[in-house]
């Protein structure tokens, strides 16, 4: 007949099945939401100085620094099967080198149970908004947007853009860099 350990192979490997075929009809339950919100995002002050990358080349790139203004609510986002969201604000231009380039300038995690209505005022970039060149000074079509990563307890790890976005010009002046 068959003994103790074959019977209970068999009892885990039935029990894991009826596991993973319950944890894929919890991911159907919300595989399909819309996970899309307005956002409002404004800059306050836009600055672009040429100063030398020192870690690079050595030579002169444009820095642009932005602080801007950020406006949404999340809480409808949060479900049983959304642990986090990881948000991020990109900064979108075309340069004469470069067709598309994307920049990160700013992230942050909320976590369930957080407060997820987002409203930060004059908020200034967290990562260096770097050009590989020259692109930024006098750059009139910029483009900032939130998006994010819905962290799940099971299934797919989806990124949302939010609805809307703001454009702004950076300034056709260096300001005077102090290095």
């Amino acid at each position: 007949m068959h003994s103790v350990f074959g019977r209970g192979n068999a009892m885990a490997a039935y029990a894991l099945s009826v596991l993973a075929g319950l944890t894929f009809c919890c991911f159907l339950s919300t595989v399909f939401l819309d996970y899309r919100t307005p956002a409002t995002i404004n800059t306050r002050q836009v600055v672009v100085k040429s100063i030398p990358d020192y870690s690079a080349s050595r030579e002169k790139n444009d820095l642009g620094f932005v602080t801007f203004d950020l406006k949404t609510d999340l809480t409808h986002l949060f479900n049983w099967n959304v642990k986090q969201l990881f948000l991020y604000i990109t900064a979108e231009y075309q340069t004469p080198s470069n067709e598309f380039n994307q920049v990160v300038l700013w992230d942050k995690i909320v976590l369930r149970g957080e407060n997820a209505v987002i409203d930060l005022k004059n908020i200034h970039a967290k990562y260096y908004f770097w050009d590989d060149g020259n692109g930024l000074r006098g750059h009139k079509n910029v483009t900032l947007t939130l998006s994010w990563n819905i962290i799940p307890n099971a299934g797919l790890l989806p990124n949302v853009g939010a609805i809307g976005s703001h454009s702004f010009a950076f300034p056709a002046e260096y300001t005077t860099a102090r290095v």
